[in-house]
């Protein structure tokens, strides 16, 4: 069921968009002349909860749908860096909080049919606040620390957007009832 790519033409290559157009061929035969696909960095992020079982989340503009969001912590992963290792120092730097025991929660794709990157999702059990926010140039974050309640009830109103974030939260919750 594989597509035979038979040409390949980048579009627009930046750090964080890559937009290239593939020609392929179905199995079937059939050629499709100009085929999309978007080329992400490896994304993250955590649910970092507190030593007492708060979530730290982050409060920050998200300017492709013009809203301030609550989310979990998240970025990219540098080139040659380890998902797990890319999740610890985001934490660090976006929140300030660290250690912790840390383990996979899941991997998602935000599109597969044409994106090629995937989001590794992780929960960080016991992190503790390590130092002060060392953030880019171009964030603008507020750390805040949410009860499991508040977070189940931002989850049930529907107040995240972020479906990469949503997913890992709704896995947490669900998973923590089966324990």
């Amino acid at each position: 069921m594989k597509w035979e790519v038979l040409d390949r033409e980048y579009l627009h290559r930046e750090p964080w968009l890559t937009v290239r157009r593939d020609k392929v061929r179905l199995p079937n035969g059939t050629v499709f002349p100009d085929y999309y696909v978007l080329e992400y960095p490896t994304w993250i992020n955590v649910i970092a909860l507190t030593t007492d079982g708060k979530f730290v989340m982050v409060r920050q503009y998200r300017h492709g749908l013009g809203i301030v969001a609550t989310e979990l912590c998240a970025g990219v992963a540098e080139p040659g860096e380890e998902p797990i290792e890319a999740a610890k120092r985001e934490l660090l730097e976006e929140t300030g909080f660290g250690g912790g025991e840390w383990e996979l929660n899941m991997v998602l794709s935000a599109n597969p049919g044409s994106q090629n990157n995937l989001s590794y999702s992780f929960i960080a059990r016991g992190v503790e606040k390590m130092d002060t926010q060392h953030l880019d140039a171009t964030e603008d974050i507020k750390v805040e620390i949410l009860t499991e309640e508040e977070v189940r009830e931002m989850l049930v109103a529907d107040n995240m957007k972020q479906a990469l974030m949503a997913a890992p939260l709704w896995k947490y919750f669900a998973m923590k009832k089966q324990v």
